[in-house]
Parts: C-alpha cells; structure tokens; sequence
C-alpha cells in the first residue's frame, strides 16, 4: 500500500464545500467517487488539509490517499483529471511516506482574498472576488493589520459555532496586492480558525471606510469574543492558496 500526497485546485462556486456531508456536492465525495471508480469498486479514502466552506475556492489544496494500485505517481494526475468534473484538478501527485498527513502535519497555511473595488459589477467576477463599490482606506488598513501579526487568541475572529478550544494562532504576514480595481488581501499564517480569514476581512474593510480606527483591532482581540470584530466576508472571495509543511 503506498501513501500519495496530491496538490488539487477546485472552483467552489459548485461544491457544498469541500468535506463530504449528508446532502450537497463536495470536493471530498467527488475525488472519492473518482478514486473508487478507478479500484473497482473499492472504497478510497481522501483525507485534506482542512474543509473549506460552500463558495470557496482552493490554488493548492493537499490531500492525501492510500493505494494499492502500482500506478507511478506522474500519472496518477492524468487518470484522475480524466474522470474528475472540470471544477476540480489534480496539479501534482507525488509518492510520499506513510506517517505523512495531509491535515496533521501542516505547519502552515496561505490564504487570499480577493476583492473588486468597483461601481460597476463584473459579471465574470461574480463569483470570484467580492465586488466592494466603497472607497478604502488602504494606508488605515495596513496599519491595522500590523497589529493582528504575531501569537494571539483569535477567539474574537472565529465564527462561534466552532468546536475548536484552543483559538491561538500566529499570523506571519498579512499583505495587501493591488492591481487595477482588484485588491488581494494575503494571509500567511500558522493555521486558521473557521471563517477567521473571511471575518478578519470583513473588520479590516470597516477600517478601511473609517468605520473603526485602526487600534481598535486591539481591543477585539482582547476582548474575544466574536461579537465585537466586524461582518463576515463573503466565501466566493477567499481562496485556500497553499499549505506549508
């Protein structure tokens, strides 16, 4: 039995989110299906780095799966984006040893959100990037982003149905990238709570429009609980971008 880790890329406007579940179409179920295709019936199972919600998107999603099968792993991408809808693709696949986990092992993780800073809707944006037709305050939003870098309890950016008990995490970079009316938000960071991105998003626009000052992003933290930190961004912005290991 050999071990592959695999690098996926998916569209998630489709996907109920990555993670299988009882209804709705999922990333997981998809190249389960696929996998169970190609070992004759014989059920595979897919294991991620993380889930990702309904509407989000994935650059370089990690997985991992066990296979008998003696398929050398240059070709393993080619038999599955054969049979895999065209929303997901399989970058790379490569051999790797039985004690790696997709999940359990990352150290580290990448995420971008992509913003349209613009009146006018773009109907191939739609479902790609969050259309924010308000003027921003980049210069206010990078200096509250300053003081989310480093350890901190997150409890204040995570969405309160969370399971998770322990909500510190350390944020390494946080980096703005604009081109043309398009606005990236980069986060690197050691891992992220559920909808943290997405809410870290949604409190640094109210900055960004004078809305909050921003020092306050202080006193969020401090005070941990969500209901003091701003909306939560939509899903069809953010992208899993890429997982460190």
């Amino acid at each position: 039995m050999q071990r592959y880790k695999g690098i996926i890329a998916y569209d998630g406007s489709g996907f109920s989110g990555y993670q299988v579940q009882p209804k709705g179409r999922t990333v997981q179920a998809e190249l389960e299906a696929v996998l169970e295709k190609i070992h004759k019936g014989t059920p595979v199972k897919v294991v991620g780095s993380g889930r990702t919600d309904a509407g989000v998107h994935a650059r370089g999603q990690v997985i991992h799966f066990d296979s008998p099968l003696a398929i050398p792993a240059e070709r393993w991408p080619v038999a599955l984006n054969s049979l895999l809808p065209e929303d997901i693709s399989v970058l790379s696949v490569e051999k790797v040893d039985h004690s790696f986990h997709a999940r359990f092992n990352a150290a580290g993780k990448e995420y971008r959100y992509q913003l349209l800073l613009s009146g006018v809707r773009d109907p191939f944006l739609r479902n790609y990037a969050y259309r924010f037709p308000f003027r921003l305050n980049l210069g206010a939003m990078r200096e509250a982003s300053g003081y989310l870098l480093g350890t901190h309890d997150f409890t204040s950016f995570c969405a309160a149905k969370t399971e998770v008990v322990d909500k510190v995490r350390t944020i390494k970079e946080i980096e703005f990238l604009q081109d043309g009316d398009l606005l990236t938000i980069r986060f690197v960071g050691n891992g992220f709570l559920y909808n943290m991105v997405r809410i870290l998003v949604g409190t640094l626009l109210e900055v960004g429009t004078g809305d909050r000052a921003p020092e306050e992003m202080l006193g969020i933290l401090e005070a941990k609980d969500r209901r003091v930190a701003g909306k939560t961004a939509p899903a069809h912005g953010l992208y899993l971008w890429e997982v460190f290991y």
